[in-house]
């Protein structure tokens, strides 16, 4: 059986067997909920571990086609490359985490949240590993549903507002991808494989601008994107503490991988043309997101609009289009999911011991709770990128190659994306100094219980990850290095085939595309927009 198929499904399995225990057995629920992620983790260790990230190792691994509904061309098409293998680590690390820290936060209606939260699993990996575009919208919709659930049911006071807003911000805009979808099946040989349908693809470029926008805007809005953010600080600040942790830790991340996966590989022409005015957006992100931080009175509030200025980080590095840029925005993705979902996580354990929100209700606790100040601290360091956090790789390689890239501008571009690093060393500063340091304004917050063994559990993962990924890059770097050099090599293809002086960053000479780019001196013999030098034979086998 195929191990990503099995990664896949388990914890969908897992909700199944928990339907069938008995409503009133939440520790049941909760414990047998926590194996079941558990099991999924270690079996997605062999994905990890079987990984080949060399060279000459094929683009898409632990690929498996079984014909779904073969009459009008969908399969069951499943495959990862090194970035899709970083964020299903991402997601199996992270779903075991949140189990744990919902083990006193979530008392009704247990059964329930437990068994959305195994579906919203199996969805966010099928997302991740999906190779066949029907399959895709399948499981990018799927994911809908429990995210739906969790804020609907489980969140606070104004839930019902930002899950609507939430599920029609997503879903109108994945209306418009499935459109897209539908005119690369009529006019592009009848398929929905997307390894065929890039390889082969065939639209009129005024076509190809379209359907990339198409794409693009769903991916947007799910980044999100500035100015389609604003379903974003209604969810996070009304979901409850799993939610906002797996909202901002992998869910976000399904717009950018959608870029780098989708949007720019299908249609690299049409992104070559977009790619500046992306860029303006990603920094009006960074900027837009790190100035309303500054003036926010709900910490959970102010985590949620520093998401929108990180993800404008890893916009800036797609949209650079350069080694260096390219693998700093896939870095980024890992970082944000590990740091924020680390914020969150220690909102939401303060929220248990005030219940409340405000950052007025609190301020010099350091004393009274100096683990969790400490780990706060950590933390935030990570999210302003301090050299030695994983935060500051990220950035790092994001503005070096922004600056390196030949992207209009790109100067101009890089300086900007410095001032969002510093305005956001700002607005993470004052946050911690008014919650932790200082007088004690409130009484109540004289006898605040320290982190508890549980929530030492939930956090220390998180804080081995930031330091382990700030000083040991290079085992996180390795798997994305091949995709993105193919990446890189896929908008040389296309800058030669319009014709243009070169404006994407050259790659290593390892991976150097002289034997795939065409030459200039023979224009006629280059390929179709969409073309691969061979065609791509995906295995078969039973699920």
């Amino acid at each position: 059986m195929n191990l990503l198929t099995v990664v896949t499904f388990v914890p969908l399995l897992g909700a199944l067997a928990l339907a069938l225990v008995p409503r009133d057995e939440a520790n049941q629920h909760r414990a047998l909920t926590f194996v079941i992620s558990l099991v999924t983790f270690g079996l997605s260790l062999g994905l990890w571990f079987g990984f080949d990230a060399s060279p000459g190792a094929a683009e898409f691994q632990f690929e498996q086609m079984v014909p779904w509904v073969p009459t009008i061309g969908i399969g069951y098409h499943v495959g990862i490359d090194g970035v899709a293998l970083l964020l299903i680590m991402l997601t199996t690390v992270l779903m075991p985490i949140v189990i744990l820290s919902t083990w006193k936060a979530v008392t009704d209606r247990v059964k329930e949240f437990m068994i959305a939260l195994l579906v919203l699993e199996t969805a966010m990996i099928g997302t991740f590993a999906a190779l066949d575009l029907v399959l895709f919208y399948v499981f990018w919709e799927l994911m809908l549903i429990p995210m739906y659930l969790l804020i609907g049911i489980w969140g606070s006071q104004n839930r019902l507002y930002a899950t609507v807003k939430f599920f029609v911000y997503t879903f109108a805009a994945s209306v418009l991808m499935l459109l897209a979808i539908l005119y690369l099946y009529f006019h592009d040989g009848g398929t929905f494989d997307y390894v065929e349908a890039r390889r082969a693809l065939q639209v009129t470029p005024e076509a190809a601008r379209w359907l990339f926008l198409a794409f693009a805007l769903a991916f947007a809005v799910k980044v999100p994107m500035f100015p389609l953010h604003t379903w974003l600080p209604d969810a996070h600040t009304e979901a409850p503490t799993a939610g906002s942790v797996i909202l901002a830790g992998v869910l976000l991340k399904m717009g950018t991988f959608g870029f780098f996966r989708y949007a720019m590989p299908l249609f690299p022409e049409a992104a070559l043309s977009f790619r500046t005015a992306i860029g303006v957006l990603a920094v009006i992100g960074i900027l837009y997101g790190a100035l309303m931080s500054l003036v926010q009175t709900d910490m959970k509030r102010l985590v949620a609009y520093s998401s929108v200025s990180h993800l404008g980080f890893v916009m800036l590095g797609l949209m650079a289009l350069s080694a260096e840029g390219l693998t700093g925005g896939v870095y980024q993705m890992l970082n944000h999911g590990v740091s924020t979902g680390a914020l969150f996580l220690l909102v939401g354990v303060l929220y248990e011991r005030r219940h409340t929100r405000l950052i007025s209700e609190y301020g010099g606790i350091a004393k009274q709770v100096p683990v969790i100040a400490t780990a706060f601290v950590i933390v935030t360091l990570s999210s302003i990128g301090l050299p030695g956090t994983n935060g500051f790789v990220g950035e790092f390689l994001i503005l070096s190659g922004t600056w390196l890239s030949r992207l209009r501008s790109s100067a101009v571009f890089a300086t900007l994306g410095a001032v969002g690093v510093i305005l956001g060393a700002v607005y993470m500063l004052l946050l911690v100094e008014k919650v932790f340091f200082g007088t004690i304004k409130n009484e109540e917050n004289r006898h605040l219980p320290d982190l508890s063994v549980r929530e030492g559990f939930v956090i220390a993962p998180m804080i081995v990850l930031i330091v382990v990924m700030g000083l040991m890059p290079a085992p996180f770097l390795a798997p994305a290095k091949p995709a993105v050099d193919r990446l890189v090599q896929r908008f040389q293809a296309a800058e030669a085939r319009l014709g243009n002086g070169p404006q994407v960053g050259t790659i290593e000479p390892a991976v150097a595309v002289t034997a795939r780019t065409p030459a200039p001196a023979a224009p006629a013999a280059a390929p179709e927009p969409g073309t691969e030098p061979a065609p791509h034979q995906p295995p078969s086998g039973g699920i």
